[in-house]
């Protein structure tokens, strides 16, 4: 067993992408979770990370020839590439006793340091057959299975960190609200396995000095929330009433974010905007922001890797010195990207058995399929984009993305990209490509020439997927909000879409968008690829360099995770 490194924070996220080979992920949460930690192990950060197993994984997107999209199990076997680790411990819902294992993954650090993670498993034996299937898939089933998940993930997740002898973690990190549940597991602690209906405010204070919590979510909708009806059947009227203690039962309803509020005393959004949103959302609280970040070397294709590591030996141990990537030529950096750009098509090409251009202007569109994300905002005007096409140049689309089983805006999205797709057959050429995983986004982040995001303001939290193109040399098309707010530097790093001021943003928005191809971009690409290039440094230089993980765990590691108080409670929790 390799060495470890006597934790002392334990990060909890419902997912974490930690290895391509099996799916421990949903999209953009987990793939964060997970770089965050590969940068804790480039550190030797003394962290330990605990998620759910999910056997069956999210789901296995499949996509017929209208773009509807059906589910099924992307199952594989843990014993293949995991280890499993001794203990079993148990948490009781609706008062039967549910065990509980764990299997352990290394992430290696870029120095031959480690971080161990441990994902829960329920399927036990001497487990019901419904228990046994808890942990199978990622956010599956109604709202009793997914506060059983929780219950797991956040109770059950401390319980089996003790069972593992890490008795010494004094940090203990929530990565959105799902594992919040882990507060009445530390209350239980403080009062000696008594329910934690008993704790005083001096052990909830006590409590709340251990937490960080981390929210992503800029609407209320997107916070989970169970009827008290079903949180008392799931976890007993006593750790109900210690709920309700917390003030987080508002209603008749628990609201995890709000648990996760209430029992923190360090709290940041993910985003500049998304922290001033976050604090508009929760008042009563001082929501910090520490903006999210890529793990660089993850995310940097081979040819890039190539070019950094021949100019910039020290990139990979200090990503701040991705900033001297000014100092490359413009021409090795176009042909790194068209290295990239001749990977991403031929993939394509032995996937779907399309065949993409490699000369023609690329555009590309990853993101989860859901309503505000907008996958389908560059279709509002066909004849508009034919007009962009024959008087600027053509251009092909690549897209990426599933849609939630249950979220029937985010397919219908989906199929309207299709329909998009077949009605400009023969002249712009678009490609969807089908369950888009970390894989094709490694691919598909580095290979095209621009990266397009439309997010309906002001629901995009952070978003990464234009960092991960950035450190390619890819410049984005974005609506300023999330990160891009930060990123942006018009016609350096890239160019925005629309104007903050404007209350009604739709027209406006597209209009904007259509005006920035046809004047702006596609002119640049195809009569000045120099002016081009330039861009595509100075995207390197300006946002590789801070859009990192290695930048975002030293932030976390400054404000959240060292200091003895952060703040006083009468700052932290309003009266």
């Amino acid at each position: 067993m390799p060495q470890q490194l006597n934790p002392r924070i334990a990060y909890f996220s419902m997912e974490i992408a930690v290895d391509p080979r099996f799916p421990s992920y949903a999209g953009g949460l987990g793939v964060l979770a997970g770089d965050m930690l590969r940068s804790a192990a480039d550190f030797g950060l003394p962290i330990v990370g605990v998620t759910l197993l999910c056997r069956k994984g999210y789901f296995r997107q499949i996509l017929d020839e209208q773009g509807r999209q059906t589910e099924a199990p992307e199952e594989w076997r843990p014993e293949t590439v995991l280890e499993l680790a001794e203990p079993t411990v148990s948490v009781t819902l609706e008062g039967r006793r549910v065990s509980l294992r764990a299997w352990r993954y290394w992430i290696q650090g870029n120095a031959g340091r480690q971080v161990p993670v441990y994902l829960l498993d329920s399927n036990l034996p001497e487990n019901e057959a419904r228990d046994k299937t808890l942990t199978d898939i990622l956010y599956g089933g109604d709202e009793y299975h997914r506060l059983c998940q929780e219950v797991v993930l956040g109770v059950g997740g401390v319980r089996m960190l003790r069972a593992l002898g890490y008795h010494k973690i004094d940090r203990f990190h929530m990565n959105e609200g799902h594992s919040a549940l882990l507060g009445l597991a530390l209350l239980e602690e403080r009062i000696d396995g008594s329910n934690a209906v008993t704790a005083s405010e001096e052990d909830i204070e006590a409590v709340r000095h251990q937490c960080i919590f981390t929210t992503h979510t800029p609407v209320p909708a997107g916070q989970d929330q169970f009827p008290a009806d079903l949180v008392q059947r799931v976890l007993g009227s006593d750790w109900l009433a210690a709920l309700a203690s917390t003030g987080c039962c508002l209603d008749g309803v628990l609201n995890m974010t709000y648990l996760g509020l209430r029992l923190s005393r360090y709290i940041n959004g993910v985003a500049m905007h998304h922290g001033e949103v976050s604090h508009g959302m929760f008042p009563n609280y001082p929501v910090h922001a520490i903006t999210n970040g890529v793990h660089a070397v993850t995310w940097t294709a081979k040819p890039f890797q190539e070019l950094f590591d021949m100019h910039i030996p020290e990139w990979r141990r200090d990503n701040l010195y991705l900033r001297y990537a000014v100092g490359i030529s413009i021409g090795e950096i176009q042909w790194a990207h068209a290295r990239a750009k001749r990977e991403l098509l031929n993939r394509i090409r032995a996937m779907t058995g399309v065949s993409l251009t490699e000369n023609v202007f690329t555009i590309g569109f990853g993101r989860r399929a859901t309503a505000y994300k907008r996958a389908d905002f560059l279709f509002t005007d066909l004849s508009m984009l034919l007009r962009i096409r024959e008087h600027s140049g053509p251009f092909q689309v690549i897209y990426g993305g599933k849609a939630h089983p249950r979220d029937e805006e985010g397919k219908a999205i989906i199929q309207r990209v299709f329909q998009a797709a077949k009605s400009l057959h023969g002249q712009i050429a678009i490609v969807y490509l089908e369950n888009y995983d970390m894989q094709w986004a490694r691919f598909l982040t580095s290979g095209v020439d621009l990266w397009l995001n439309t997010p309906h303001r002001p629901y995009e939290a952070s978003g990464t997927s234009g960092m991960k193109a950035a450190l390619n040399g890819v410049p984005s098309l974005s609506v300023r909000d999330g990160w891009w707010i930060e990123g942006h530097f018009e016609g350096k790093t890239g160019w925005s879409i629309g104007f903050d001021e404007d209350p009604e943003q739709h027209e406006v928005e597209i209009a904007s968008l259509y005006e920035k191809l046809e004047h702006v971009i596609l002119p640049m690409f195809y009569q000045h690829p120099e002016e081009y290039g330039e861009v595509m440094r100075s995207v390197i230089a300006l946002n590789s360099s801070f859009f990192n993980t290695q930048r975002m765990v030293s932030q976390y590691l400054i404000n959240a995770y060292l200091p003895a108080e952060v703040h006083s409670r009468e700052e932290v929790h309003a009266k």
